[in-house]
C-alpha cells in the first residue's frame, strides 16, 4: 500500500474513543448513520486537517493544521468522521458529522490506494472556494502537522465539488493552485478600513 497513514496525536484518538463510548455524545450528534451502526464502530484513518487560507497568483499557498479527522467504521463501510481539535489543554473531540464527505474521502484513499508512488494522506480545506481535498503529499516522512503543498504534490477534489471542478480527479499542486487563484473572492473590505 503505497498511502503512509501519519499516526494521529494519542489524545487526539483517546477523544474519540471516549466520544464513542458515550452514548450523549454519538445521539446529541444528530448522526443517524452513527446510531443504526450494528455492532462495534472503530475510528480508522486519521487525517490531519489543513486549511489553505490564501493562494498567491504564483500559486504558493499557505496553510495551518485545524485539525485530525478519523473515518468511523462500521463492518466494511465508513459510516461517520470525527473531527478533534486542538484547545489550550491540548487535542480534545470537536464533533461527529456524516454526509458526501465521508463516503468520498473512503472513495479518494482508495483511489489513492492505487498509484505507485508513496503518499502521506492529508485533508486540505480551501474555504473560499468552499472545497475539501484529499492531499497527497508527497514526503512519507514529513510531520503530518506542518507543511504546505509541494509542486508535485496531488489534490484530490472530493464530492460535492465546486463547479467546474470534477470530483476525485487528481491534480498536481503546480497545476491546480495557479488556476484556482483566479476563482478565489478576494475578501471584502469593511467600511471605513483601508482597502
Amino acid at each position: 500500500m503505497p498511502l503512509h497513514v501519519p499516526p494521529a496525536p494519542a489524545p487526539a484518538l483517546r477523544s474519540v474513543l471516549t466520544a464513542l463510548s458515550s452514548p450523549t455524545a454519538v445521539r446529541e450528534a444528530r448522526t443517524p448513520a452513527l446510531l443504526r451502526a450494528q455492532g462495534p464502530v472503530t475510528p480508522e484513518l486519521p487525517l490531519p486537517v489543513h486549511v489553505l487560507d490564501r493562494i498567491t497568483p504564483e500559486g504558493v499557498s499557505a496553510t495551518r493544521l485545524t485539525g485530525w479527522r478519523f473515518l468511523i467504521r462500521s463492518g466494511d463501510r465508513a459510516v461517520a468522521a470525527a473531527e478533534t481539535m486542538l484547545t489550550p489543554d491540548g487535542w480534545a473531540f470537536s464533533h461527529f458529522f456524516e454526509g458526501p464527505y465521508v463516503a468520498s474521502t473512503e472513495r479518494a484513499l482508495r483511489q489513492a490506494e492505487s498509484v505507485t508512488q508513496p503518499y502521506q494522506p492529508r485533508l486540505l480545506s480551501m474555504p473560499g472556494l468552499y472545497m475539501l481535498t484529499l492531499w497527497l503529499h508527497g514526503d512519507c516522512a514529513a510531520d503530518a502537522a506542518a507543511g504546505h503543498p509541494a509542486a508535485d504534490d496531488v489534490l484530490v477534489p472530493l464530492a460535492p465539488a465546486p463547479p467546474g471542478i470534477a470530483a476525485h480527479r487528481p491534480h498536481r499542486v503546480a497545476d491546480l493552485l495557479p488556476v484556482l487563484t483566479h476563482r478565489v473572492t478576494p475578501p471584502t473590505p469593511l467600511l471605513g478600513s483601508p482597502a
